[in-house]
Formats: structure tokens, sequence, C-alpha cells
């Protein structure tokens, strides 16, 4: 397993050798550092913590920044991945090389809230007719049965929270990588915002 953090820069169009107009999300990936590693004998298990984005000193708590190594700084965002292939110590910095020769990632990110959603934005509902005197056209619809047994059961699909959850795109294509821009290029779209923090892992499928 590869992995890193990285940012969403946002999305735009290439051309690739036949002509052909491609949609691809741009993602920048500044060098990770190397916050602690895990170990078998010690946590039972083998792991890498990486971190990027600086942090003021002044804003973190001492517990918090106990953990860093006295010549890292803070770092504002960590994650730690399991089973790393590459021999890492603490203090290295790691980047867009580790994707060197791979063609597919997979991507996580929480995606865009959309606040409390009706069941046609959120399931994909038809609704009723929009003539006049349908008097049903945005609602649900019955959501159980009248006497027996004359509760709603769990897990219907009705009106409520949408978005902002944690979602992962597997197998999206590599098209470009820039080593000056510090930038890689994937087919298709990736959830969340622009300026996103992503977790960038070689794909597991593939």
């Amino acid at each position: 397993m590869k992995g890193l953090i990285a940012k969403k820069v946002g999305m735009t169009q290439v051309f690739d050798e036949s002509g052909n107009l491609i949609p691809v999300t741009v993602i920048r990936i500044d060098p990770n550092t190397v916050i602690a590693t895990r170990t078998k004998e010690r946590n039972g298990y083998d792991a890498v913590v990486l971190g990027i984005d600086d942090a003021k000193e002044s804003r973190v708590t001492k517990a918090y920044k106990n953990q860093f190594a006295e010549n890292i700084a803070p770092k504002r965002t960590l994650k730690e991945f399991r089973d790393f292939e590459k021999e890492v110590k603490v203090g290295d910095q790691i980047g867009m090389e580790l994707f060197d020769g791979i063609r597919f990632l997979d991507i996580t990110s929480t995606s865009k809230g959309k606040g409390f959603q009706g069941v046609m934005k959120r399931w994909g509902f038809h609704g009723g007719r929009a003539s006049h005197g349908s008097k049903f056209h945005r609602e649900a619809g019955g959501t159980g049965q009248s006497t027996t047994p004359g509760h709603t059961f769990k897990n219907m699909k009705m009106p409520g929270r949408m978005g902002s959850k944690k979602v992962t795109i597997q197998n999206l294509q590599v098209v470009k990588t820039d080593a000056d821009l510090k930038v890689i290029m994937v087919r298709g779209a990736v959830p969340g915002n622009k300026d996103c923090t992503l977790i960038v892992k070689s794909a597991v499928k593939k």
C-alpha cells in the first residue's frame, strides 16, 4: 500500500494522444513529512504517520505538540497509513515520486454537504405529476403499511441530511503528472470542495 495526503485544486480538461477531450481532477501533492512509525513489536501492526501543513505552535496544545520530534514543526493534518511499502524514518519527506509507475489510484475525501434534502434530490425519486390538481408533486408518498404492522420500518428512503460523508472513489486513472507543479491529474471527479484534503492511495483492485 502506498498513500499520501494531498489537496484538491479543481477540475479541468486535457486532450489525449488521439485528440479525445478528457475531464480531469487536478490534485496537488506537497511533500508529506513522516511524523512517526508503528511496528508490530511495539504497536502490534506496521504503519507510518504522515503530516502536512505547518501549524502555529501557539495554536496547538502541549499534548498535541509532544507527538512531533524536536526538529519537526507541528502539522495541521495527520494520517496513518498501514502496511506502508516504502522504508522510511521519522523526519523524511515523501512526495509524488511515490506514485511513479502507478496508473490507478483510490481517493478518499469528505463529500460536499447539501444540508437537509427531500427524497427527489437525496434518492432520485421521480415524484408525482406536475400538472394542475395533482396534489402530489415532490412528496415521498407512503412509508409503511396501515393497520398491520402500523409503523414505518427502519432504513426507509426518506428526507434527511445529504452529503458531508467520507467517500472513496476507486480506480481513478492517472492521465498526467507534472513534477514541477507537484500535481497529478486523474480522470473523472473526486468528492469534496476545492482545496479540501484528500487521501490518495494506490488502487487496491487494479
